[in-house]
């Protein structure tokens, strides 16, 4: 019967571990900036038509977008408890989204909650599609 007993503490333990490091690494991811993304038209199109679709797109994705300086917005995403705080800079021919800081996402040594990355990756396609539809 201890032998059990052991077997059965030893395997629940060994779960338990393999399921608190899961849940501490699926969660967290290197942080993935967009850099240069080339800004897609099929005719030149202005900075200011650039800048007025990364409002919009961020706009509507929930992101609150600040008009920081010239070629530079502010996006702040707050989600339940949840900040993420990204520099957009631009010009009329490509745009950058680079982390600028957060609140509970766990970000630490250039990793963070895993959500981070797929709510720029969201918010860069918003901008591409944005920017087709400006023309």
């Amino acid at each position: 019967m201890k032998k059990i007993n052991s077997a059965i503490a030893i395997a629940g333990l060994v779960l338990w571990l393999g399921s608190s490091t899961a849940s501490w690494g699926w969660r967290s991811q290197p942080i993935q900036n967009v850099i240069d993304a080339p800004v897609t038209s099929t005719a030149p199109i202005s900075v200011a038509k650039v800048k007025t679709s990364i409002l919009v797109a961020g706009t509507e994705l929930g992101w609150k977008m600040a008009d920081i300086s010239p070629g530079v917005i502010q996006g702040t995403l707050n989600l339940r408890k949840h900040t993420a705080v990204v520099d957009i800079t631009y010009t009329s021919t490509k745009y950058s989204i680079v982390y600028k800081s957060s609140i509970n996402l766990d970000e630490k040594d250039g990793q963070i909650h895993k959500n981070y990355n797929s709510w720029v990756q969201n918010l860069s396609r918003k901008i591409g599609a944005e920017i087709l539809r400006q023309q």
